[in-house]
């Protein structure tokens, strides 16, 4: 498969993503449960009508794929893609509440329709007017790499030129509640969390929304090409090493190529064992993690994607993202490697544009 180019990329985060030079104020807070994203203001991108009757996935997203569109360019894309864990978690919550408050009788439909995976996709189509092809993927922690994958294939195909591609997550109350009472969520006795040496499970969980045009040519506002992407359900520790090894093989690369590895250290003892066990290849490569600026949540790979690409673009790394203090002046190969408790295993390479 063809490698294609990412020409803009977006984020709203936990971060100040949204506006120029963010580098410098990337600040990491470990000692909370949740970490909430920061919202832009709404009102100068969406009717204030239509704000009142929309998720929190549905308004970030609108405006990070504003964003994306307006940076590469473009105002209707060829195809519009989305990846997302929990999909519009607040409407589930609000219609499961008004069928048990109502038994079940006289329910209107606006919280059921708001609530599908696909609404954020529908959302963007329908304030761009655009009726090309229009996908969700639902795979957990991997749902924004298999959006790639089909970006990826839809441009190869000849079907597109230029494709909107996001991932996004909210947080609703319940659904934190029982993350905390089955520890998905790190107990308040072990904060801070230590991201890189942490003795205890769960994690600090996030959420965002991330968006990018991926194009078939390169341009002059493209940040990176995306050469592979490998997708896992299940990984056996000791296959770690050999899972990345065939990875950069089948790439024609050696572990020496890689100038930055962006690791998905979430503070869960458990399954940060993974990252661990990877590091150890690695012995020339700046090694980087991220969680500790997004939170963890199903679409984080998201956030790091989008801090890769400034990366290659700007040919820096952020202090506060570096394992080791080793700086690389020139950056050309990216990897990234991230999964979610220990589950659904993803690499993507990058490489500088």
């Amino acid at each position: 498969m063809n490698a294609v180019y990412i020409n803009s990329a977006s984020c709203i985060s936990v971060q100040d993503t949204l506006k120029e030079n963010f580098f410098q104020d990337l600040k990491a807070d470990q000692s909370g449960q949740i970490l909430k994203a920061i919202d832009p203001n709404y009102k100068e991108f969406i009717p204030p009508a239509m704000i009142r009757r929309m998720s929190k996935t549905v308004k970030m997203s609108s405006v990070a794929s504003s964003y994306a569109l307006k940076e590469a360019g473009i105002e209707k894309p060829d195809a519009i893609i989305v990846g997302t864990g929990m999909g519009c978690s607040q409407d589930s919550e609000k219609f499961l509440k008004n069928v048990i408050d109502n038994n079940e009788e006289f329910l209107t439909p606006t919280f059921f329709i708001q609530s599908t995976h696909n609404t954020v996709a529908g959302q963007i189509a329908l304030g761009l007017q655009c009726h090309a092809y229009n996908f969700t993927y639902v795979n957990t922690s991997s749902s924004l790499e298999f959006s790639f994958l089909d970006a990826q294939l839809q441009i190869n195909d000849g079907e597109a030129e230029n494709v909107l591609v996001g991932a996004a997550d909210e947080q609703t109350a319940r659904t934190m509640e029982l993350y905390r009472l089955n520890n998905t969520i790190k107990k308040e006795e072990d904060l801070p969390a230590d991201y890189l040496h942490s003795k205890t499970d769960g994690v600090i969980w996030g959420e965002g929304a991330t968006f990018f045009v991926l194009g078939k040519d390169k341009t002059e506002s493209s940040y990176a090409k995306l050469r592979d992407i490998q997708i896992i359900n299940r990984l056996d520790i000791e296959k770690t090493t050999s899972f990345i090894g065939d990875f950069l093989a089948k790439n024609k690369l050696k572990h020496e190529d890689i100038d930055a590895v962006i690791f998905g250290f979430s503070g869960d003892a458990t399954s940060d064992v993974y990252y661990a066990k990877a590091m150890d290849a690695f012995q020339n490569s700046a090694l980087l993690y991220y969680k500790h600026l997004s939170g963890e949540f199903n679409t984080a790979s998201g956030f790091s994607t989008f801090m890769a690409c400034h990366i290659l673009k700007e040919q820096q790394i952020p202090e506060v993202m570096m394992i080791r203090s080793e700086q690389k002046t020139d950056i050309k190969n990216i990897l990234l490697y991230n999964h979610l408790a220990g589950n659904d295993h993803s690499l993507m390479l990058l490489e500088r544009a």
